[in-house]
């Protein structure tokens, strides 16, 4: 049996691979190893936290209309893919954020370390839990959640933290610690490592933001200093890292930032992956890489998740291992979710009738794509749809509807909205019919 990595970044958008402007070496030389797919989705988010949804579509093979609570917990008869893998003789390893509570990790696991129950957390101080085989994680401990203006203190479920060690070296070495007491004669096993970066707080050792110079962070083509209307998330929290408008200089800032995170992330995951090598576990291992959501930083005069624009919703995917097609990439549309299906399918296990996302294993090989148009929501105010190199955002806000129409064949940042070119006036409908078709009531949060 092949044994799994599935290595998962928290906020890392599409396009941090192979761009001359950003350092990622490791992650670079996994695609070449691998399959790299350039059109891998989210299908967006039921809560404002869109990594909950998202890690709860990945683990359940199930879309949003399938999640209770947005994926805060998952119901015990929603079939889990570390739960599969371990039914059908697999060592199941868990390590780093876990966002959809505690009893859906234990029925994952087998074994764990440095697990991270929450959202977002201080990456010097990660309140991480050791694993508790009787599945309760009952420790606590108090912090001070702004000690300089208040007594106002904080309940964490934690049992140690690793102060002044940065979350990803802390998720990588407990990797490394793993695969050290294994050998390709062992167990098979699924080691999921689920990092907290590069989401903010966007901090990490400075010889990586010492890598960039603001001077030469290019600003995206879609950058605007705000955005054209109100949809209704200009208070979240991600939309208030940086003031409106968005000033030039305060978005390379981010990105500078955000590309030294990504940077130290990619130099931690290269110490796990020499690992798979130094072990002898390379030849029968299967490596992924991906990510629960994309960021905007500045794009369309956003910061955030929480919209349906390409920076936000596409991520970055790659598959290395035995019988991967090596230096290719594929532009095939899919979901994250479909991992669930497709992992299951390489290992020849049967796939749990719960999961209803679609396996893209044979198109690994050349064969056609599962899905040939791709449905998107944040919650119920914002819908779209993706099909035929066209995209039609459909925004239900207070002041009525609005719509927008790209073409990303040509207009790849969202820069050209055609929405009022009567020469697409039949091409709208037919998109609108596809997202009142797909339209349903989210259990939102």
């Amino acid at each position: 049996m092949k044994n799994v990595i599935l290595l998962f970044a928290d906020d890392m958008r599409y396009g941090m691979l192979d761009n001359p402007e950003i350092h990622t070496p490791n992650l670079c030389k996994l695609a070449a190893g691998g399959t790299k797919f350039t059109n891998a989705h989210i299908p967006g988010g039921t809560s404002g936290a869109v990594c909950m949804p998202s890690r709860a579509m990945l683990h359940t093979g199930r879309l949003l209309e399938g999640l209770k609570q947005a994926g805060r917990s998952i119901p015990k008869d929603h079939v889990l893919l570390g739960e599969t893998l371990r039914q059908n003789g697999y060592e199941t390893h868990g390590i780093g954020k876990w966002h959809n509570g505690t009893d859906s990790y234990t029925r994952s696991f087998s074994s764990g370390a440095e697990i991270f129950f929450g959202g977002m957390e201080d990456h010097w101080n990660v309140p991480a839990n050791n694993y508790d085989p009787t599945g309760r994680y009952s420790q606590t401990m108090m912090k001070s959640t702004n000690a300089y203006f208040n007594n106002n203190t904080a309940t964490y479920r934690c049992d140690h933290i690793s102060p002044g060690k940065h979350s990803s070296e802390i998720f990588a070495d407990a990797s490394i610690d793993f695969l050290k007491n294994h050998s390709e004669d062992d167990k098979a096993f699924f080691l999921y490592t689920s990092f907290m970066a590069p989401h903010d707080p966007r901090t990490m050792p400075l010889e990586f933001l010492k890598m960039y110079n603001i001077d030469d962070i290019t600003l995206p083509e879609n950058y605007m200093p705000m955005h054209p209307f109100d949809f209704g998330v200009s208070t979240i929290r991600d939309e208030v890292l940086a003031p409106y408008p968005r000033e030039k200089i305060e978005i390379k800032r981010h990105l500078m930032e955000y590309y030294a995170m990504v940077s130290h992330l990619d130099a931690c995951i290269g110490k796990i992956l020499d690992s798979i090598n130094e072990n002898g576990l390379a030849e029968n291992t299967m490596i992924i890489f991906a990510s629960d959501n994309g960021l905007a930083i500045g794009s369309h005069g956003l910061m955030g998740k929480q919209n349906l624009y390409e920076h936000s919703i596409r991520v970055p995917l790659v598959i290395n291992g035995p019988d991967i097609p090596q230096n290719t990439v594929s532009d095939s549309p899919v979901f994250i979710a479909d991992l669930f299906p497709t992992i299951l399918d390489i290992l020849n296990i049967a796939t749990p009738k719960t999961c209803t996302t679609k396996s893209f294993s044979n198109n690994i090989t050349g064969g056609s794509a599962p899905r040939d148009v791709l449905h998107f929501r944040y919650k119920n105010s914002v819908a779209a749809v993706k099909k035929d190199n066209y995209k039609l955002i459909k925004y239900m806000i207070p002041d009525g509807i609005r719509m927008s129409l790209f073409n990303l064949k040509k207009d790849p940042f969202e820069t050209k909205d055609l929405i009022n070119n009567p020469k697409y006036k039949t091409l709208i409908e037919a998109l609108l019919i596809e997202i009142e078709n797909d339209w349903q009531e989210l259990e939102t949060s």
